[in-house]
């Protein structure tokens, strides 16, 4: 309120110099090079309150690529692909023959929100993803569809990325710092599922890895959807053959190809029960 009394002051060279602004009220001292450890704390401050004031306990994150069509538009790439050089064609269709990954992303956020898990007054599990195309938008629809809500992270990037339309707006949060955009998945996830994707999702994928394995975070199911791409891409095994990493460390890993799987593997981990009644009952744990 007292804010507003700037805007009433009277119109002097002085109070129209820029030194004269509220330093809350001036954009481009904000945007000063010393100011980013102030702009760290903001970023840091405003989705965990935006979050704990729409009562999210714990989040499913999902993580993938950006590119993969969904199976109704894959059809159509491939026909596409047909008047392309050979190179380019075969791209398209690898990435067409993972819109089934478009699906189980979906799939898997959907029954999350279906769950809707309550415990002790805040939400858990809800649905989780990075607010672009492809995977991330398989994650907010099948959240949407089911009636629940979902969290977009979205991040400022060179070429355009909007939100996709599933996001539920007031969680719809915007960074331009991927370091704390990448604190974010993670402060809240209760379990995350990647998918095939992109420097962007091994970067994500690696750094939880790390996390865990140095006793950062504690264990959490990280769901891996895709073996054939996985292990084409990362030779796992070889890495630990090669004593870089334990062989236990690849326990971190739960394979999965379905939805069911995944949800599964979760249920499993917390001991999340179906109530005859409907619903599921939260172990605590």
């Amino acid at each position: 309120m007292e804010a507003g009394f700037a805007d009433s002051i009277s119109d002097t060279p002085q109070t129209r110099h820029p030194a004269y602004r509220l330093a809350f009220r001036d954009q481009d001292f904000l945007l000063r090079e010393e100011l980013r450890p102030v702009r760290f704390q903001l970023e840091l401050l405003k989705p965990e309150m935006v979050l704990d004031e729409a009562r999210v306990g714990s989040t499913l994150v999902m993580y993938g690529s950006a590119r993969i069509p969904p199976p109704e538009a894959a059809e159509d790439a491939l026909k596409q692909a047909e008047n392309l050089p050979e190179d380019e064609a075969r791209v398209v269709r690898n990435l067409a023959a993972k819109s089934k990954y478009y699906a189980e992303a979906y799939r898997l956020a959907r029954i999350a929100g279906e769950k809707a898990i309550i415990e002790d007054g805040m939400r858990q599990f809800v649905v989780c993803s990075g607010g672009g195309p492809s995977i991330m938008e398989a994650a907010n629809r099948g959240a949407s569809d089911a009636g629940a809500e979902s969290i977009g992270l979205n991040i400022i990037l060179p070429h355009e990325q909007a939100p996709n339309p599933y996001v539920t707006p007031y969680l719809s949060l915007n960074f331009h710092y991927f370091a704390l955009r990448k604190m974010h998945f993670l402060i809240r996830a209760k379990a995350v599922a990647v998918f095939p994707g992109g420097f962007g999702t091994f970067d994500e994928f690696f750094e939880l890895l790390t996390l865990i394995q140095t006793g950062k975070m504690k264990p959490i199911p990280i769901l891996l959807f895709g073996k054939d791409f996985w292990t084409r891409v990362v030779d796992f095994e070889a890495i630990a053959d090669e004593g870089t990493i334990s062989k236990k460390d690849l326990d971190l890993i739960t394979w999965c190809e379905s939805a069911e799987e995944g949800w599964q593997a979760i249920a499993d981990f917390y001991g999340i029960e179906e109530d005859p009644n409907g619903g599921t009952i939260p172990s605590g744990k």
